[in-house]
């Protein structure tokens, strides 16, 4: 859906605050914008529109801008995601130590496709094509903790911590 300069959303309090919160830590400056616009995925959940329009505004660029960066980037969602995302990654490294099997696995255990989220709430189930440590493949990462060696046994129990 293409972002519109014209009629920007008004942000409400918890938007503001997450905002302001990102520009203190990081400066209103262009070379700030990833990070930002992390800390505010972070702090709310993903980046609605009105925190769009505030990144957009404390930096000086467009709400097109500013979207095309949210939208760009698998890390940063402008659609709610559930209180944990599940990050897969599927790699070649990670195939080839039995991605494909822990993949099937894991679509099994949560019930959900790529990029779904549970009726609850509670997962959202994306993938990647590399998150950088090959070395301990297959790999899933939930919320910011990264688990390796994976095998699809495991996983119930792995998914359980996250209830």
């Amino acid at each position: 859906m293409p972002v519109s300069d014209q009629t920007q959303p008004v942000a409400g309090p918890e938007v503001q605050a997450a905002v302001a919160t990102a520009l203190a830590a990081h400066g209103a400056h262009g070379e700030a914008l990833i990070p930002i616009l992390g800390e505010v995925n972070r702090a709310l959940g993903y980046l609605p529109p009105e925190a769009v329009s505030a990144v957009a505004g404390a930096l000086r660029a467009t709400r097109g801008q500013v979207h095309a960066v949210a939208t760009f980037y698998s890390l940063l969602s402008v659609q709610p995601r559930g209180r944990h995302v599940v990050l897969f990654c599927e790699s070649a490294p990670c195939h080839v130590v039995g991605g494909r099997e822990v993949w099937q696995a894991l679509q099994a255990a949560l019930k959900l496709a790529p990029g779904e989220t549970s009726p609850d709430g509670r997962f959202t189930l994306l993938t990647t094509s590399c998150i950088g440590v090959c070395g301990v493949g297959p790999v899933v990462v939930i919320d910011d903790d990264v688990h390796g060696h994976l095998t699809p046994a495991e996983l119930p129990a792995l998914l359980e911590r996250y209830a």
